[in-house]
């Protein structure tokens, strides 16, 4: 009977615990209100963050996000950029998706663009962006000829090569170019590829592999609006989110926990986000924030378990990467910070 009590209070303060933490989580916008759809996000550390969007958009901030040098690239008024890599306050290298297909790079801070890479070909469509370190990064596109269109870049995009080590694609099957984090790659230069469309799948490449290995995901998928739309990594486990984006309200798989080892499992959670996300981030251990068009929500354990924070729309969330900030961006130029 003692033994019931303790086990009692213990699970009582454990639930009390878990519930004060998530109302610790508060999402708060700091500036809207901009003609531009933000996809692209890249927070640098907790002063500087560089965000991309449609109708040729990209600002910057260095003082964590008060404030914003907004800019539409001359020339590229039309273009959609839908991810940007930053490195630093004064080199990042953006992305149009659509056509023609560009890739830009600055080195001086925003003040001039030059043109890397274009692709007028109408098959060429963008969909992400990721750097293993400064010099070594991706970009993924929609599959042509049954392969997926992966650029590499060794020079820190300066030079843009596509790899004769693409992934297959099966028919139907694509990735979304909804904020940049349907590829991931790993410091160890691990490559995660997740799509939707006729098939939702996990598509990955380890270092130490030269072989691509293909996993059936089980979220919702058929239609070209479903599937798995992100995916971030965690240090043994990885979050993948999707959902169906043209009924964003469905609460039915809309997030899997990936288990790296000893074998590649997945696992549906207990209680999902509540609708569709279109990005996840790794906060810290056992914890992911994940936003979309219904709101934005976190686990705090890994995965099992979501609670939604907040109900405002957002495409995308990201986390520095030396630092903390964590910002999430979307439609009408939003940008908003979580605060922990």
């Amino acid at each position: 009977m003692k033994l019931n009590r303790i086990f009692t209070l213990g699970t009582l303060l454990c639930s009390l615990w878990f519930s004060s933490v998530l109302k610790a989580q508060t999402i708060t916008v700091l500036q809207q209100d901009k003609p531009t759809s933000i996809r692209g996000l890249s927070v640098v550390n907790d002063n500087t963050a560089w965000i991309s969007g449609s109708k040729g958009y990209i600002a910057k901030t260095n003082d964590g996000g008060k404030t914003w040098d907004w800019q539409q690239i001359k020339g590229y008024e039309k273009s959609d950029f839908r991810d940007i890599e930053a490195f630093n306050d004064q080199e990042a290298v953006i992305m149009s998706s659509g056509t023609p297909s560009l890739i830009l790079k600055t080195i001086d801070g925003g003040q001039t663009w030059q043109e890397k890479y274009r692709k007028t070909d109408t098959t060429y469509f963008f969909d992400a962006m990721d750097f293993a370190d400064n010099l070594h990064g991706y970009i993924l596109g929609d599959p042509i000829n049954n392969k997926f269109l992966l650029l590499e870049t060794k020079d820190g995009g300066e030079t843009w090569n596509e790899s004769k080590n693409a992934p297959d694609a099966l028919p139907g099957e694509a990735s979304f170019a909804a904020s940049g984090t349907c590829l991931r790659v790993s410091g160890k230069e691990a490559i995660y590829i997740v799509s939707g469309g006729s098939n939702a799948r996990l598509i990955s490449l380890q270092p130490h592999n030269n072989q691509w290995q293909y996993s059936n995901l089980p979220l919702t998928h058929g239609k070209s609006s479903e599937g798995a739309f992100s995916i971030s990594m965690g240090q043994n486990t990885g979050i993948i989110v999707g959902g169906d984006y043209a009924s964003d309200k469905k609460t039915d798989s809309v997030a899997t926990i990936r288990t790296v080892h000893p074998v590649l499992t997945f696992a549906s959670p207990q209680t999902g986000p509540a609708g569709f996300q279109s990005s996840v981030e790794h906060i810290k251990p056992g914890v992911f924030l994940s936003t979309g068009t219904p709101g934005s929500n976190i686990t705090i354990d890994g995965g099992k378990t979501w609670k939604q924070i907040d109900s405002t729309s957002f495409n995308v969330c990201r986390k520095a990467k030396h630092g903390k900030r964590v910002l999430l961006a979307g439609n009408s130029g939003k940008i908003a910070v979580l605060k922990l």
